[in-house]
């Protein structure tokens, strides 16, 4: 492999975490240009919707139980 696209390529992964925010930013930048805030935040709470079932997904909880963990967590002491 080249050394420069090794140098950039040991770059990008060791700032993985800025270059996904900078291109989130960028994408949620432009959607809030083109389609108006309100529609923005309401694809950015499906988005976070989607991440938090799926990542209990992943930790094989049960749908039912996913949502037993909703409504009862104000009741929790």
């Amino acid at each position: 492999m080249q050394p420069d696209l090794q140098e950039f390529l040991n770059w990008a992964f060791n700032n993985k975490g800025k270059i996904i925010g900078v291109l989130l930013g960028l994408l949620l930048g432009w959607m809030t240009i083109a389609y108006g805030i309100f529609k923005t935040l309401f694809v950015v709470l499906l988005i976070y919707i989607g991440y938090t079932l799926g990542r209990r997904s992943d930790r094989d909880e049960s749908f039912q139980e996913m949502l037993d963990q909703f409504f009862t967590a104000g009741k929790r002491k």
